[in-house]
């Protein structure tokens, strides 16, 4: 059974790290379809969206108490998905450059947490090369694994 098989029939998990306005309609809408953990660093974000608030006010209240997402702010919850999308912000600064700290994070607590097979996808604007120069060989030394 391919990854996209099992992710259907709910035997493997999708992960969704950033829990803001691009990646938690993202989270919900996959919930309908298969298992999803949506994982944010901020605790108190995680916190309202296991009340069924929506901070964000992106899909509603209604959205977030009646999906099936498993929101946590715990990394290691990240081991249990083998398929990833990293929808964190990237701001530009004073100097309009790209701010690549959330991805750069995103992309160590992720890496602490990749299991072999896994797939990553960004979902983050970032500009040409970024994934290649600067996120996977994030991945690479925080897993201990090799893309590709």
């Amino acid at each position: 059974m391919d990854l996209y098989q099992a992710l259907k029939s709910r035997q493997e998990k999708l992960s969704l790290i950033g829990l803001g306005y691009v990646g938690m309609p993202i989270a919900v809408a996959f919930s309908k379809k298969v298992d999803v953990i949506g994982f944010d660093v901020n605790a108190e974000k995680v916190r309202l969206y296991q009340k069924g608030i929506d901070p964000t006010k992106e899909v509603g209240d209604e959205a977030i108490k009646s999906c099936t997402v498993d929101f946590t702010n715990d990394e290691t919850k990240l081991r249990e998905a083998r398929f990833h999308i990293v929808a964190v912000p990237t701001p530009v600064s004073e100097d309009k450059t790209p701010d690549l700290t959330p991805v750069e994070g995103a992309s160590h607590t992720l890496g602490r947490n990749l299991t072999k097979g896994s797939i990553v996808v960004y979902e983050s604007t970032v500009y040409p090369g970024v994934t290649e120069e600067v996120c996977i060989p994030i991945l690479e030394k925080a897993s201990g694994l090799k893309c590709g």
